[in-house]
């Protein structure tokens, strides 16, 4: 079993050296929080989180030599049946170590559009794009409140081209999608719920802080004028299902 520090250079080595072929390799999930989370990691609680990468489209046929080529074996099955849309390799003398790679968009239980955007960070997906894919989850678990809680404990929320976590960008896709505006404005209040417990290891200034940079969120949410087709679904409300529901990977 590798430790979280292991996976966390075999996660920089894997990018590192898939630019390195034009490759373009960028990681989420929890190893992703970490990396955006090194000033405060208090509330980072993972003991070995998976490999997950994202690739465009264009780069698909490179994924399988490239992983070979770096000791991986690939999921035949899986990826046969799945392989342009996600593929799984396995790491030759530790099949526990794997890495996971969705290809092209992010689609969990929504779908966020990451065409022309995986070159704005050189080692993981956009902060706000890594904020929502634990936003996005309907059934937000305490691991992924924490993961949200982590960003937003570490980055600033504001203008993407500095750095910071993108009001825009996740303003937008909520007011395109009434889906995921429902998904992200119900985790927004679930985790407020959460901050107002006194179990997380935190000091008062740091609520305020996270409370004050949902509330931001929050704001930018609601105060981007909706599209046409937003406003539509918003009428049907939750008597439709509003989200993907997600199959489970056995591996």
């Amino acid at each position: 079993m590798q430790t979280l520090e292991e996976l966390f250079r075999e996660m920089k080595h894997l990018v590192e050296a898939a630019g390195e072929q034009q490759l373009h390799l960028r990681a989420f999930g929890g190893l992703a929080v970490l990396a955006h989370s090194q000033t405060n990691p208090k509330l980072f609680q993972r003991e070995a989180p998976d490999l997950d990468f994202l690739a465009p489209k264009t780069d698909r046929q490179k994924l399988e030599p490239f992983f070979r080529q770096m000791g991986y074996s690939p999921d035949k099955h899986f990826n046969l049946l799945n392989g342009m849309r996600r593929q799984i390799y396995y790491y030759d003398p530790s099949p526990s170590l794997h890495v996971d790679i969705l290809i092209g968009d992010f689609e969990m239980c929504h779908k966020l559009p990451l065409d022309g955007r995986l070159e704005l960070d050189p080692l993981t997906i956009p902060l706000a794009d890594l904020l929502l894919t634990k936003a996005q989850v309907v059934q937000l678990n305490h691991k992924d409140a924490l993961d949200i809680l982590s960003l937003l404990l570490n980055n600033e929320v504001g203008d993407e081209g500095q750095g910071q976590i993108g009001l825009t960008r996740i303003a937008s896709l909520c007011a395109q999608d009434w889906g995921l505006y429902k998904t992200v404005t119900l985790n927004i209040q679930r985790i407020e719920e959460l901050l107002s417990g006194s179990q997380l290891p935190l000091t008062l200034d740091e609520q305020r802080l996270l409370l004050q940079r949902l509330s931001q969120i929050k704001t930018a949410i609601e105060e981007t004028p909706k599209t046409l087709a937003w406003q539509m679904r918003a009428k049907v409300g939750t008597r439709v299902r509003w989200y993907i529901e997600v199959e489970e990977v056995h591996q």
